[in-house]
């Protein structure tokens, strides 16, 4: 072990998966994964990924009680952090797994050359290992960097540990640096990754299509969710709102692919759909395409890339022949469509709703004229004597101050549901709330 070399795509198992042991969304991924193997009777590779936070997120330092004393981040990085732990600290809740806050910006490969070693020694040994550090190092009683850490926790999972340090950093090193380079050459850029028939599928949301694809891909694939078991433990508060509000971009694939699943859970629970408004002023693909080749540009660029063809992917699933793929249209003038189909008749929002995505992803229509969106509503039965007023003066002061409403709330991406003064992005939640809106038994 130590100088051959391995395809980041393929395996002698069924399915790689690519875990850091510095990620929660990786922690997480491990008791529902584990579960589907085991019920399917299959082998997993398990591979280490080292993440890079600071090049894509920056980087911030804790104390011992949890207060930022030094920061490289910006305003918007420090959302998309916080929000990440709000979400991974609810569904942790439902299993009563911990995870606290990562005091510092760790270097786990170390913890990820361990793996290899406990998982060359066995199965057993390496699953014993990995169940060790995830859990301590969450609880913040694990040093990922303490070599000597390390090794107790690989004899404590039964594997050898003579040869261990001379080969973590000799010969280990050395090829799990280059393991690391040719994964995230072959789009490797974030944890969990499962791959299957070289297809690379991120986060556990994908587990039920990866469940579809191992038994042998029959009937129609399922669509993202987080549906571990425990999500039937989450019931509703005596004080919930029976209201869904959902934030929306024209533009946005994922949004349109939500629209459906969304509608037939507001049916399904008699529940109102609220949707608003947020022009994504500069899409994930364009922010990718800015120049340089350092890490952090290329992590956006492979991960745009991702973004793009796993959305086409489950579009294709549903039989939806997508237009123009990333239109990068201005979708200001369809948001104050909205707003003013909310004010005139809210009973039509729905309709309007479903009725712009398809014509824009499916029809290719023009959203940027106000003719097309005027056509549209006429169809719907709603007026439009006063929309082009409404749309140069008003209406704009109103869409500022949705928009200002849902960062606030720490909106920045959509499609994000709103529930019970939650925030939910994806419609992977679409369980969970399913969940924590239905009535109580």
């Amino acid at each position: 072990m130590g100088s051959e070399s391995i395809n980041p795509l393929t395996s002698g198992a069924p399915l790689i998966v690519y875990v850091d042991y510095k990620s929660p969304y990786a922690y997480l991924a491990i008791e529902p994964t584990l579960a589907l193997a085991d019920e399917l009777g299959i082998a997993i590779d398990w591979r280490p990924f080292t993440l890079d936070i600071t090049s894509y997120l920056g980087s911030a330092r804790l104390n011992t009680e949890g207060r930022v004393v030094d920061s490289q981040r910006t305003g918007g990085q420090w959302t998309k952090v916080k929000y990440a732990y709000h979400d991974v600290r609810r569904y942790g809740s439902l299993r009563g797994v911990t995870i606290r806050g990562a005091v510092k910006m760790w270097d786990s490969s170390l913890a990820g050359i361990g793996m290899l070693w406990a998982k060359d020694h066995s199965g057993e040994a390496m699953r014993a290992y990995s169940a060790i550090v995830f859990e301590r190092f969450w609880k913040r009683e694990f040093d990922l960097e303490d070599l000597n850490v390390i090794e107790r926790a690989l004899d404590e999972a039964g594997a050898r540990i003579v040869g261990f340090r001379d080969w973590a950093h000799g010969a280990g090193r050395e090829f799990y640096d280059r393991m690391q380079r040719e994964a995230f050459d072959a789009g490797i850029f974030g944890v969990p990754t499962y791959v299957i028939d070289r297809e690379i599928c991120f986060g556990r949301e994908h587990l039920s299509r990866i469940r579809w694809m191992l038994t042998g891909r029959v009937g129609t694939p399922p669509d993202i969710a987080y549906a571990d078991a425990s999500i039937a433990w989450a019931r509703p508060r005596e004080e919930i709102k029976r209201q869904l509000a959902v934030a929306i971009d024209f533009k946005s694939l994922p949004a349109y692919l939500a629209v459906a699943p969304t509608v037939a859970l507001g049916d399904e629970l008699g529940i109102t759909l609220d949707w608003q408004p947020l022009v994504v002023t500069q899409s994930s693909a364009r922010a990718a395409v800015a120049s340089g080749d350092d890490r952090g540009s290329r992590h956006r660029r492979i991960r745009a890339a991702y973004l793009a063809r796993d959305a086409a992917r489950y579009a294709a699933d549903r039989g939806l022949a997508i237009g123009k793929g990333d239109h990068g249209a201005d979708s200001t003038l369809a948001a104050l469509g909205l707003i003013w189909v909310k004010q005139q008749d809210a009973a039509h929002a729905s309709a309007y709703v479903k009725r712009l995505f398809d014509a824009y992803w499916r029809d290719d229509v023009d959203i940027e004229d106000r003719r097309t969106i005027e056509a549209l509503m006429k169809e719907l039965g709603v007026s439009v004597a006063g929309f082009a007023t409404f749309s140069e003066g008003g209406g704009r002061a109103e869409l500022d101050r949705v928009q200002a409403q849902l960062r606030d709330r720490g909106v920045f991406e959509v499609p994000t549901y709103m529930a019970n003064e939650d925030v939910f992005l994806g419609r992977q939640h679409l369980p969970l709330l399913r969940s924590l809106l239905s009535p109580r038994s």
